[in-house]
């Protein structure tokens, strides 16, 4: 766990790792009624799929957050997806969901999500774009395109052809620059965004801000979730948070700059799996 100081990074895996696993956890599971605990969803809680509609988090994961849920103050799922879907996948309703990589907020509890402004301005043209890219040349290289509201995203996982998809694709980033909008790449798929800020840091910073906290951790397996990282790092410099913990699930796929920034790497859906049992465990237990 980080102060002032840099924890180095360890696999949870077996003997002196487990050690350390606790020691790093140990801020939030002394005082949870002061602790948040965040996760990315996909590649993170639910193993990477195929097709991203047919992702879900497994039931024995369910369980262990809808335990943390009782016991910690914060417990919200980060996600690149409308909180809507993000919530739908995880199915639980007593956690908060940040979708849209923190531009939507839908707490626990609430039926309906809101939308930061600046964003909701923007998604009109984005469906637009959306529209206008979906082109039959792309069906024929079975690139995937999602709808998230605010940004729509390319998928060319499993495409038989995955060079010439990713070709394709690259066309789409092109024209979507061209037109003034932003593209982020991750884990096989092309983001494209309104030109504002829209990351899980400024998410995760406005979530938090307003709430009394003493300690945080972050968990997540690809490059987007960096900014969630930079996110922690800003409550720490201005003292809204004493400690945060920043985990790197690590994957074939993963950045390379995400597990270099992280103060702890575990290893898959697996992974987090250990590490949210290690923070519902007792000192005692």
């Amino acid at each position: 766990m980080r102060n002032t100081g840099r924890v180095t990074p360890a696999r949870p895996t077996a003997g002196a790792s487990d050690v350390r696993l606790a020691d790093a956890l140990s801020p939030l599971r002394s005082d949870p009624s002061r602790s948040a605990v965040l996760l990315d969803v996909d590649g993170t809680l639910a193993p990477i799929v195929r097709y991203a509609e047919e992702a879900h988090v497994p039931e024995s994961t369910r369980s262990l957050l809808i335990a943390l849920a009782r016991r910690y103050a914060v417990v919200a799922c980060v996600s690149g997806r409308r909180a809507s879907d993000a919530r739908r996948i995880v199915a639980i309703g007593t956690i908060s969901y940040l979708g849209s990589h923190g531009t939507e907020l839908l707490r626990a509890g609430w039926t309906e999500p809101t939308l930061d402004p600046a964003v909701r301005d923007w998604s009109r043209r984005i469906q637009e774009f959306g529209r206008e890219a979906d082109a039959p040349e792309l069906h024929r290289l079975r690139v995937r395109i999602e709808d998230k509201g605010s940004i729509v995203a390319f998928h060319w996982r499993a495409a038989p052809d995955e060079e010439a998809a990713r070709a394709a694709i690259d066309a789409v980033a092109a024209r979507a620059e061209q037109a003034g909008l932003r593209t982020h790449w991750g884990r096989k798929v092309l983001e494209v965004r309104p030109p504002v800020r829209m990351d899980k840091g400024a998410g995760i910073v406005a979530f938090l801000s307003y709430m009394d906290l003493d300690a945080a951790v972050y968990v997540g397996d690809d490059a987007t979730d960096v900014d969630a990282f930079h996110g922690l790092g800003e409550l720490l410099a201005e003292r809204r948070l004493r400690h945060a913990l920043r985990v790197c699930v690590s994957s074939d796929e993963g950045p390379s700059e995400l597990a270099q920034e992280a103060d702890l790497v575990v290893d898959g859906p697996d992974g987090v799996r250990a590490l949210l049992e290690a923070l519902l465990a007792t000192d005692d237990g």
